[in-house]
């Protein structure tokens, strides 16, 4: 299970933002569709992150977000793994903490997915327990 491929598991076509990407705009998105981080992709190669916690801190610091685009404040130093890299690699750099989103890119960098902490943790879960554990004193009342 934590020996299969990440690529099993991934996200092939997550939402993305292209770093001219108003700040504004990258905020609607985010609300809108519950959204985290997301990868920010320019010809189809990933070239940074923004987060959330990104924008919080901007903002936290006092400083206005009018005018700025998502290149303005995303991190451009994004850990990422392979569509081979393991699930277990995957899981390792979660419990590192620092991560919830990992970009899966291949060898020219470019963007074929993400995998998140809860692609992981439904995985083992599934693998697991085929049938859903929370539900089933429910259905069977």
């Amino acid at each position: 299970m934590l020996n299969e491929q990440v690529r099993h598991i991934m996200t092939t076509d997550p939402q993305v933002v292209d770093p001219e990407q108003s700040i504004g705009n990258l905020m609607e998105l985010m609300e809108s569709q519950s959204l985290n981080q997301l990868p920010v992709v320019e010809e189809g190669k990933l070239v940074g992150l923004i987060t959330t916690f990104d924008l919080w801190k901007h903002t936290k610091a006092g400083k206005s977000t009018e005018g700025l685009t998502v290149k303005d404040l995303m991190i451009t130093n994004v850990v990422r793994i392979t569509p081979l890299d393991k699930v277990g690699t995957a899981a390792e750099l979660f419990m590192d903490k620092r991560f919830k989103t990992l970009p899966v890119v291949n060898l020219r960098n470019e963007l074929k997915g993400v995998v998140t902490s809860f692609d992981v943790l439904k995985h083992i879960l599934n693998e697991e327990y085929p049938r859903p554990i929370l539900y089933q004193d429910v259905l069977e009342a």
